[in-house]
């Protein structure tokens, strides 16, 4: 079921789509395909939204630097001095955070409009990024799946394919708050990360993997996550084939359990202390699961390289429960 949420200043117009199953709704807009809404029910049965989102387009045009729910491409995370090499040629992207690029540039994939196709339980999003967009190499076709499952879990599997060698790293940028509103920095965090990367003062890795033994990155038992993140955690699993659970986020006042299984080997967690009004710091928390920040310029990191004739996919999947 979709209906016209918006229109851009150009005349595009923008539809939100609803899914409804097992007791779960979740609202997505065909601009950034962006997750604006996901309603679950908490342990007495009464249902709120769990994400942070607008009511209309006009917030998300007025407010994009959140990237509230968007698909996040074409390079989710932190490429440092807006540059990297592939193949003996250095490319050069937007720099739009301080001397980097982050999340895909000044216009990523999370401020264009998505062709959206209703299938069985779900929809498909799907576009062309253009040889060059945002400085990035080669025609870029993109495909995202978002359905519910029959217990309501929200799964989103990515496809891509390149007609020349380019980098991908896909994600989704979902803020969660299990309580509806409030702080959410007292949620409890489970990651099943002995590691993490550390970052230098422009949030770019140092390129070491870190131990979180002994640290307040570690989160291998469930415990509040508090402020003041915004690192990524290297997965104990690494990259898999199917999605491997690999967080848990509790709110213990309503109950609501969040689980997130993902192919990625990366998870930025983000506690949303830089977001601003009409948000609260720790409004929100985000569990983006990715390939790791700057590995076009990290060959000891897992590699993002795309190439002809190979597809990129990457699924992750949210499950809803109350404990």
């Amino acid at each position: 079921m979709s209906e016209l949420f918006g229109t851009l200043a150009d005349g595009t117009a923008v539809h939100r789509w609803t899914l409804q199953r097992a007791g779960v709704r979740v609202r997505v807009l065909s601009y950034g395909g962006i997750v604006q809404c996901v309603e679950t029910p908490d342990r007495a049965g009464r249902s709120a939204n769990v994400v942070l989102g607008f009511d209309d387009l006009d917030g998300y045009l007025a407010h994009p630097e959140p990237y509230l729910g968007a698909l996040v491409g074409r390079y989710a995370n932190r490429i440092a001095g807006g540059r990297f090499p592939l193949d003996g040629r250095t490319y050069a992207l937007a720099r739009n955070d301080g001397p980097n690029a982050l999340h895909g540039g000044e216009r990523g994939f999370d401020k264009r409009v998505w062709e959206v196709t209703p299938i069985e339980h779900g929809l498909r999003l799907s576009r062309v990024s253009p040889d060059g967009e945002e400085g990035f190499p080669g025609r870029l076709e993109v495909t995202a799946l978002y359905t519910l499952d029959e217990s309501g879990a929200l799964r989103i599997a990515y496809e891509a394919v390149t007609d020349a060698p380019t980098v991908v790293n896909l994600t989704n940028h979902t803020y969660w708050n299990l309580a509806g509103s409030g702080d959410a920095t007292g949620h409890a965090l489970r990651l099943a990360a002995s590691r993490y990367t550390p970052v230098d003062g422009d949030l770019i890795p140092t390129g070491d993997l870190a131990e979180v033994s002994g640290t307040r990155f570690d989160f291998r038992r469930s415990r509040p996550v508090g402020a003041g993140y915004d690192h990524n955690f290297v997965l104990d699993k690494g990259v898999s084939e199917a999605a491997e659970q690999v967080a848990e986020l509790h709110d213990p006042v309503s109950g609501r359990l969040l689980t997130v299984a993902t192919t990625e080997p990366g998870l930025q967690l983000y506690t949303a202390d830089h977001i601003t009004a009409p948000f609260s710091p720790g409004a929100g928390i985000a569990l983006e699961t990715q390939h790791f920040p700057d590995s076009p310029n990290r060959p000891g990191f897992p590699s993002t390289e795309l190439r002809p004739g190979q597809v990129y996919r990457s699924e992750t999947v949210y499950g809803f429960a109350v404990r």
